[in-house]
């Protein structure tokens, strides 16, 4: 069972008991956090594709790890010009152990139970009395 989740503005294959580094999320290590954001959800047997989001999946979790990747150097140059720049970066992170995938209450499931009027349309309702009347005008005239 895997599901595809977005945070941070990427998109992540996850499973239950993987550790997940995924970009800064607020909170303290061992709090749980919830990925609502669910993209694709695969059981094994099933495959669900959201459009853009599955609303009934949550994939949830708790944070192991609060940290800063390897720096990177940053190196701006200009030949000839004497024009050289060194930074550094290091990009803060959050390790996440996934604890599992799970379904959300379904509260549409109830509703769906229950029969729905379907909408009428001015147009059909029109075309079906007009459709009425010539048939009664044909059967007086015959």
């Amino acid at each position: 069972m895997y599901a595809v989740v977005n945070s941070g503005g990427k998109q992540y294959k996850v499973q239950q008991g993987q550790v997940l580094r995924v970009e800064k999320i607020p909170g303290d290590v061992g709090s749980p956090v919830t990925f609502e954001r669910v993209l694709m959800f695969s059981d094994g047997e099933n495959i669900s594709i959201g459009q853009p989001t599955l609303e009934d999946v949550a994939v949830e979790g708790h944070i192991v790890e609060q940290g800063k990747a390897k720096k990177i150097i940053v190196f701006k140059y200009k030949k000839r010009k004497r024009y050289r720049r060194k930074k550094g970066h290091r990009q803060e992170f959050t390790a996440v152990l996934i604890d599992g995938i799970k379904a959300k209450a379904q509260k549409s499931s109830e509703t769906k139970d229950e029969p729905v009027a379907e909408a009428k349309n001015p147009e059909t309702e029109k075309a079906a009395a007009e459709k009425e009347e010539a048939e009664a005008i044909e059967k007086d005239t015959v």
